[in-house]
C-alpha cells in the first residue's frame, strides 16, 4: 500500500511540475523530493531490512540533492540570475555523492559473498570503459575549455565520476543478486541520475539557465526510482546474509566485456574516420588500464581454475571412497577426510560429521527405525566457536532428495567456517553430503538384503543340515519341531510329541535329564547320548540351549550330531596311540605310563616291580637276509609266545623294532623276577618256524627292579645297561643290573664314538696272515685282518670294536679303507701271475647290501691295476640266506670280473646246503671250532672230513683256519683239505712282513 500511495503521489507531481508554473513547479519538485526521502524511511521501517544504515545514507544523499535543488532555486530567484554556476547548489549536489556511494557500497558489500572473486575487476573494466566514454564526449569537450574558470572544469569532472561510481556499485548489485524489483528499481535511479547531470552540466555549460525537461524527468525517475525499492519488500533480501553466486559468465555480463575491452579501438578508429584523433593519449592510457585489468582477469581466471580443480580432484577421490565404503565408520571419515581437505588452509573450521541412526533426538525428526541398525549412537560433538572470524555454519543434510522431507535425513555434514569460505565451498559440501547419503542408503540396502538373505540361507541350512535339531517344551521335554534329518536318526519312529527323554537310551537318560535342566546357561557344554529311537542304537552329541525367552522359538533348542563313526574312530585312534599296530603290545607311550604308575604303587606298598628289556640277537641279519616283511612275521611270532609265557598281570611292550620290555608289576622278592627273565629267554631261545624254515629268536634280556632304581626313569635306564652286558657276555642270556654295568656302559659309547674318527685320524691298520698249501706250506694267499691303534688302549683286534661299528654305518666307512688298503697293498707284491698271492678281505653284511658295492669293488682293483683273480672276498653265511635278487645278481657279477668268493666262518651259523649248490662260492673256511678239536675228538674228525668231502662233491676248495698244531695239520690233510691258515705258520704280519714272507 506504501508503494501504491507513493507511486500516484509521483505520477501526480511528475504531471503537474511540467503544466504549472515555474515557482509552483519548484515547489511541487521540492515536495516531490522530501516526499521520495520520507518513502525511503517509510520502507526502512515498514520492510526492515538486516542494516538500515545502508538505506538511511541513500535517503541521506536524496535528501542533499533536494537541498541542492532549493538552494539553485533560491539563488535563481533572490539574483535574478538564470542559472548560476558553479554555485553554493554544486555543493549540495556533490555532497549528495558520498552518502549515497556509501550507502550503496552498503547494499552491495552484503551481497558481495560470492564465488567470483575477479567481479571487481570485471567493474573496473566496464567502469573505464563508461570513464573513456566521459572523458571524450563530456569530460574532454569542456575541460580545456579556455572560457571556464577552474571550479567550472572540476564540477565537470566530478559529476561523470560520481554519477559512474553510483552506476558502477549498482551493478555489482545486479551482477550479484539479480533483477529483483528493489535491484531494477536502483538501476533506474542510478541512470536517471547519470541522464540528469549530464543533460543539466550541458545545458548550464551552454548559458541555457534552468534545467531543461531531460534532467528534471531523469531527476524525478532517480527520486522515484530509489523511493520505490526502499518501499518494495525485496529491498529486504540486499541486506541479509550473502547467497552463493554462480561462477558462471552471462551472456550480457561476456558481451559489456567484450565492449568496454574494444572500447578503445573503437574510438581509435571513430576518430581517425573523421580524419584527426584528439584523444589518442586518453584511449592509449584506456587500452593500457584495459589491457592489465584483462591480465589480472587472466591470472585470475587461471588460479579459479586451478583451485576449483583441486577441489573437484577431492570430491572425485572422497566419492570414490564413499562409494566402495564397507560401513558407516568408513563414511564418515571419508567425509571428515574430504572436508578437512577442502577447508585446509589458514582459516580456522570445525568440521562434524553426524548420522541419523535414531539416537540424535534433538536433531533429526525420528525416522522408521530400520531392521539392521548401520550405526551405533553417538552424541554429537560440540563444535564450539574457532578462534578468529570463524562465525557462519554450513549444514548440508545427507538427504537422497534435496526436497524430501527433513526426517529423509540420513545425517548432517556440518562446516563452521568464515563466511567466505563457506561461499566457496558449498557447492563441493552439497555433492559431498549426496554422495554419503547414497552411501549410507546403499549400506542400509545392503544390510536389509543381507539379512534376508542370511534368514533364507539359515532355513536352507536348517532344513538340509546333517544335524538333527529339535524344539521341546520347557516343562515336559515333549518335541515341538524336528527337523528333516531327524528321519535320518530315529528312522519311521514319529518323534513330534513325545517326550525325549522315550528316545533316548536308558543308560543315558540320567545325563540327559541332566542337561535339559540346565539347558539355561550362557555356554551350554555338549555331552554324549546314545539314541534309541527304532531300536538301532546310535551315538549322538547333544547341546542343549534354553531359548524360551526367544518369541520365534518359545523352547529348548537341542542339537544332535550322529558321533557313531567319530566315536568309533576316536576308540581306534586311542588304541593306536597306545598300543604297536604290528604286535598289539602296548607302544613306548603306553609302557612309560603304566610303570610310572607301577613304581609309585611299589614304593607305597613295599613291594618290587621290575623291568625286562629284551632284543632280539642277530635280528637285523635276518630283515637284511630274508625282508623286512619275514622280520615282522617274527615279530608277532616273538609277542605271542611272550604273551603265552608271562603272567596276566605283566604287560609286555614293544618299544621300537626288535626292542621288547616287559614290566613285572608285583613281585614278592628280586628272585622272581629273575625268574620270569630266565623263563622269556628259554622260551624265546627255541627256534621259530614261518614257511617251513626254522628261525632263531633268541633274544637277550636286561633286568631290572625297584630295589635299585627310584623312580621309573631309572628303572628303564638299568633295565638297557644290563641288556647291552648280557649283549657282550655272548647273547642269548639275561643279566641283572650291578652298579659296574654303567661304567661298562659309558665305556661302549666312547668306544663307538672314538671308533667314527678312527679311519680317518689314520688310527686302523692291517695285519696280513698268510693262507698256505697244507701239501708244502707254500703261501698262496693271505687274509687281510683290521687292528685299531688306539690313543689309549693301544692295539686292538676286531674282536673288541667291530661289533660296535656293526651297530652304526661306521662299518661300512672302515671295510671300504679296509677292502681299499688290502687291493693296494696285494698290488706291490710278486707281478708273476702264477706265484703271486691272492688277498683275502673279509666282507660285512651291510657293506654288501650297500648300494653300488660290487661297482665299487672293480674301481678299487681297476685303480690298484691289481687282477681280479687276485681277490677273494669272504663273506657270512647268513648272506647266503638272503633271498634278494640284488646280492646274488652282484654275486654272480662279481665273479664273472673273476673275483673268488668265500663263506666264511661255515658250519655256526644257518648254512643250508641248498645255498652252498645254488651260490656262486669258491671257497669254504672252515671255522677254528672244527680245526681245534679234531685232534682230540673222533666224532669231530670224522664231522670234519664229511663237510671237506662235500665240498669236493660241490667243486669247493676248503681252507682250514686255526691251524695251531702239526696233528692238526695231518688230520686235514689226510682228509682232503688241501689249504689252511693259523699259529702254526705265522701269526697276522705287517705288511713289510708279509712281503719279506713272500721272498725269504
Amino acid at each position: 500500500m506504501p508503494l501504491v500511495v507513493y507511486t500516484l503521489v509521483w505520477l501526480a507531481g511528475s504531471v503537474a511540475v511540467f503544466w504549472v508554473p515555474d515557482r509552483v513547479a519548484d515547489v511541487i519538485w521540492t515536495s516531490i523530493g522530501l516526499i521520495s526521502v520520507a518513502a525511503i524511511v517509510v520502507g526502512v521501517r515498514r520492510n526492515r531490512p538486516a542494516r538500515t544504515w545502508p538505506w538511511l545514507l541513500i535517503a541521506t544523499g536524496v535528501f542533499l540533492s533536494i537541498a541542492g535543488e532549493a538552494v539553485y532555486d533560491l539563488l535563481t530567484y533572490a539574483g535574478e540570475v538564470d542559472g548560476p554556476y558553479p554555485s553554493v547548489a554544486d555543493v549540495f549536489y556533490l555532497g549528495m555523492y558520498p552518502p549515497l556511494i556509501v550507502g550503496m557500497l552498503g547494499l552491495s558489500r552484503s551481497m558481495a559473498r560470492t564465488r567470483v572473486p575477479l567481479l571487481p575487476v570485471d567493474a573496473m573494466v566496464i567502469l573505464g570503459g563508461l570513464g573513456l566514454l566521459s572523458w571524450v564526449f563530456l569530460i574532454s569537450p569542456h575541460l580545456f575549455d579556455p572560457g571556464l574558470s577552474l571550479l567550472q572544469r572540476v564540477l565537470i569532472v566530478a559529476y561523470p565520476v560520481g554519477d559512474l561510481l553510483v552506476l558502477a556499485i549498482v551493478a555489482r548489485l545486479v551482477i550479484v543478486h539479480g533483477f529483483s524489483p528493489a535491484v531494477v528499481l536502483l538501476c533506474v535511479g542510478a541512470v536517471g541520475l547519470l541522464v540528469a547531470d549530464t543533460a543539466y552540466g550541458t545545458e548550464q555549460l551552454h548559458g541555457h539557465g534552468q534545467a531543461g525537461w531531460p534532467a528534471r524527468v531523469a531527476w524525478l525517475l532517480c527520486y522515484g526510482g530509489w523511493a520505490a525499492a526502499a518501499l518494495h519488500p525485496s529491498m529486504a533480501e540486499l541486506t541479509r546474509p550473502a547467497r552463493v553466486v554462480s561462477a558462471e559468465v552471462c551472456i550480457g555480463r561476456q558481451v559489456s566485456l567484450l565492449a568496454a575491452c574494444l572500447l578503445p579501438q573503437a574510438l581509435l578508429v571513430f576518430e581517425a574516420a573523421r580524419g584527426r584523433v584528439p584523444h589518442a593519449s586518453a584511449i592509449g592510457v584506456a587500452a593500457g588500464i584495459t589491457a592489465l585489468l584483462f591480465a589480472i582477469r587472466l591470472f585470475g581466471l587461471l588460479a579459479d581454475h586451478r583451485r576449483h580443480t583441486d577441489r573437484a580432484e577431492i570430491v572425485r577421490a572422497a566419492s570414490a571412497r564413499l562409494a566402495s565404503a564397507r560401513d558407516v565408520p568408513a563414511v564418515r571419515a571419508a567425509l571428515q577426510d574430504a572436508v578437512e581437505r577442502l577447508a585446509a588452509g589458514n582459516t580456522p573450521h570445525a568440521v562434524q560429521v553426524i548420522i541419523n541412526d535414531g539416537g540424535h533426538h534433538d536433531v533429526f525428526t525420528p525416522r522408521d527405525t530400520p531392521d539392521v541398525s548401520i550405526v551405533a549412537s553417538a552424541p554429537p560433538a560440540d563444535l564450539g566457536p574457532p578462534t578468529g572470524p570463524a562465525t557462519s555454519v554450513l549444514v548440508c543434510p545427507l538427504r537422497l532428495d534435496e526436497r524430501g522431507p527433513a526426517d529423509a535425513d540420513l545425517g548432517m555434514l556440518i562446516l563452521r567456517s568464515s563466511g567466505r569460505q563457506l561461499d566457496v565451498l558449498q557447492a563441493s559440501m552439497q555433492t559431498l553430503a549426496s554422495a554419503a547419503a547414497q552411501a549410507l542408503e546403499r549400506l542400509t540396502l545392503t544390510a536389509e538384503i543381507t539379512r534376508r538373505d542370511s534368514e533364507l540361507y539359515f532355513r536352507a541350512l536348517v532344513q538340509n543340515a546333517a544335524d538333527v535339531i529339535l524344539i521341546v517344551e520347557p516343562a515336559s521335554w515333549r518335541v515341538r519341531y524336528a527337523s528333516p534329518s531327524a528321519a535320518r536318526l530315529f528312522g519311521p519312529v514319529m518323534t513330534l510329541g513325545r517326550p525325549l527323554l522315550d528316545l533316548v537310551a536308558p543308560e543315558c537318560r540320567d545325563t540327559a535329564r541332566d542337561q535339559l535342566a540346565s539347558a539355561k546357561v550362557d555356554t551350554p557344554q555338549p555331552s554324549d547320548w546314545v539314541m534309541a529311537g527304532d531300536g538301532a542304537r546310535v551315538q549322538v552329541e547333544a547341546v542343549c540351549q534354553d531359548l524360551g525367552e526367544e518369541p520365534a522359538v518359545a523352547g529348548i533348542v537341542v542339537t544332535l550330531r550322529d558321533v557313531t563313526e567319530q566315536r568309533r574312530l576316536q576308540r581306534r585312534l586311542t588304541y593306536l596311540a597306545y598300543h604297536d599296530s604290528l604286535t598289539g603290545l602296548a607302544n613306548r607311550v603306553a609302557f612309560r605310563a603304566r610303570l610310572q604308575e607301577v613304581t609309585e604303587q611299589a614304593r607305597g606298598s613295599g613291594l618290587l616291580a621290575g623291568v625286562l628289556f629284551v632284543d632280539l640277537d642277530d635280528f637285523k641279519i635276518v630283515n637284511d637276509t630274508l625282508g623286512h616283511e619275514t622280520g615282522d612275521r617274527l615279530l608277532r611270532e616273538v609277542a605271542k609266545r611272550l604273551l603265552a609265557v608271562l603272567g596276566p598281570h605283566d604287560t609286555p611292550a614293544r618299544l621300537g623294532g626288535d626292542e621288547f620290555a616287559v614290566l613285572v608289576p608285583t613281585a614278592p622278592d628280586v628272585s622272581s623276577i629273575e625268574t620270569a627273565a630266565q623263563h622269556l629267554v628259554a622260551a624265546l631261545d627255541r627256534p621259530f618256524t614261518l614257511d617251513g624254515r626254522p628261525l632263531s629268536g633268541r633274544a637277550s634280556v636286561g633286568v631290572s627292579c625297584t630295589a635299585d632304581a627310584p623312580n621309573a626313569v631309572d628303572l628303564l635306564r638299568q633295565a638297557d645297561l644290563a641288556l647291552y652286558a648280557a649283549k657282550a657276555e655272548g647273547k642269548g642270556r639275561w643279566c641283572r643290573y650291578d652298579a659296574s654295568l654303567g661304567a661298562d656302559a659309558v665305556q661302549r659309547m666312547r668306544l663307538r664314538s672314538e671308533l667314527e674318527r678312527a679311519a680317518a685320524d689314520g688310527q686302523l691298520f692291517l695285519e696280513f696272515q698268510p693262507i698256505v698249501r697244507l701239501a708244502d706250506a707254500v703261501t698262496v694267499g693271505f687274509e687281510a685282518l683290521v687292528r685299531w691303534n688306539h690313543p689309549t688302549r693301544g692295539r686292538l683286534g676286531p674282536a673288541e670294536f667291530i661289533d660296535i661299528a656293526e651297530e652304526s654305518d661306521t662299518i661300512l666307512a672302515i671295510g671300504t679303507w679296509v677292502l681299499r688298503e688290502a687291493v693296494d697293498t696285494a698290488a706291490t707284491w710278486q707281478t708273476n701271475a702264477r706265484t703271486a698271492p691272492y688277498v683275502s678281505v673279509n666282507v660285512s653284511v651291510r657293506q654288501f647290501h650297500a648300494e653300488g658295492f660290487a661297482d665299487a669293488v672293480q674301481q678299487t682293483l681297476a685303480a690298484a691295476a691289481l687282477p681280479a683273480d687276485r681277490l677273494m672276498l669272504e663273506i657270512t653265511e647268513s648272506l647266503l640266506l638272503a633271498d634278494d635278487e640284488q646280492v646274488w645278481h652282484d654275486l654272480g657279477e662279481l665273479r664273472r670280473t673273476g673275483v673268488r668268493m668265500a663263506i666264511d666262518d661255515f658250519g655256526t651259523g644257518y648254512s643250508a646246503l641248498n645255498y652252498l649248490r645254488h651260490m656262486p662260492l669258491d671257497v669254504l673256511k672252515l671255522d677254528r671250532v672244527f680245526t681245534s678239536t679234531i685232534a682230540t675228538s673222533r666224532q669231530q674228525a670224522d664231522f670234519v672230513a664229511g663237510i671237506i668231502k662235500l665240498a669236493e662233491t660241490m667243486h669247493l676248495e676248503v681252507v682250514a683256519e686255526g691251524i695251531e698244531q702239526p696233528r692238526e695239520r695231518d688230520l686235514l690233510r689226510a682228509a682232503g683239505c688241501r689249504y689252511g691258515q693259523g699259529y702254526l705258520y705265522s701269526k697276522p704280519l705287517s705288511a713289510e712282513d708279509a712281503r719279506r714272507w713272500q721272498n725269504p
